[in-house]
């Protein structure tokens, strides 16, 4: 963009999202494609200001997410709405917390604790609304990205089809085409994107493990949407580890992580991963004060 100069870059909030990660300096913007050098200046690249520009709503006035939840299956009678309009990084959690503060948990009880398991699990909830970012036409006008929750449904929308030649068949197998390089190079980065081409395939995984329907994609004039749907199809499904896991600690109640990753021959770390998301589906139920403390240990769930 190269009527704008660097200044239209804030500098102060990239640093901040990146701050968790490394710390950024000027040349990592132009590593990060956020500034290049062109007719010795330097200028914002059209991601840059996208992501980081101090005036980018001006440049792009769609570049925001509205956030709706409504009483039932259609827009007639709303109940919360949110308009999303921070650093698109910073969107990424303003609208998992819409999403939790507009949705169901389960309580599920194990003596004399309880735990709350959320409704949609929230890595097919981050994948969806990721992906909405990244592969967003920022270029279309009076086409906001959407969120949306209804009664039997959660939707996630975002302006801009398939790439031409790319298949909804194809990137439930993994095929990926990026729209938006510098955003997805950025998200990247940030640890916001964890494989490439792998966020679909993560969803629906996900969703099968929380025993929800996979989610529906389509395409819809010039947008894009993905669905997760509320009922669940099945009981939540568990690999042949993480059915070992919850057989040992139902034979060895109050077991701590240490034993149930000797159990299955893994390294803590890898356990830790599993019985969080274990914990999270549902299955088992942690007490503790917190991950790290040395007296953590699992119980399988009571049955509600």
């Amino acid at each position: 963009m190269p009527d704008l100069d660097s200044e239209a870059i804030d500098f102060r909030a990239a640093s901040e999202c990146f701050a968790p990660v490394r710390r950024l300096t000027r040349a990592g913007l132009r590593a990060l494609h956020l500034l290049v050098r062109t007719r010795r200046r330097e200028v914002p690249t059209v991601g840059g200001v996208l992501l980081f520009g101090k005036d980018r709503l001006a440049r792009f006035p769609d570049a925001w997410l509205r956030a709706g939840c409504f009483a039932t299956s259609d827009r007639s009678q709303i109940l919360d709405s949110a308009n999303l309009t921070g650093y698109l990084p910073l969107v990424v959690e303003e609208a998992l917390r819409f999403v939790r503060r507009n949705t169901r948990t389960a309580l599920r009880i194990a003596g004399a604790r309880h735990a709350e398991v959320p409704e949609f699990p929230e890595v097919a909830l981050r994948e969806a609304i990721v992906n909405a970012l990244v592969h967003a036409d920022y270029s279309q006008r009076g086409t906001p990205l959407r969120i949306a929750i209804f009664r039997d449904r959660v939707e996630v929308d975002n302006p801009g089809g398939l790439p031409p030649g790319l298949t909804i068949e194809d990137i439930r197998q993994g095929v990926s085409k990026l729209r938006n390089r510098v955003i997805g190079r950025v998200f990247h980065e940030l640890g916001l994107i964890e494989q490439w081409g792998s966020g679909v395939q993560r969803m629906i995984e996900a969703c099968r493990q929380a025993g929800l329907a996979d989610p529906e994609l389509e395409e819809f004039g010039s947008g894009f949407r993905v669905t997760l749907r509320r009922e669940r199809k099945v009981a939540p499904a568990l690999d042949p580890i993480d059915a070992r896991i919850v057989e040992f600690v139902r034979r060895t109640p109050g077991v701590s992580t240490r034993r149930i990753a000797v159990s299955i021959g893994r390294t803590s770390r890898a356990a830790q991963d599993r019985l969080r998301r274990l914990v999270d589906l549902g299955h088992l139920v942690v007490i503790g004060s917190g991950p790290h403390d040395p007296k953590r240990v699992f119980h399988v769930r009571a049955a509600p």
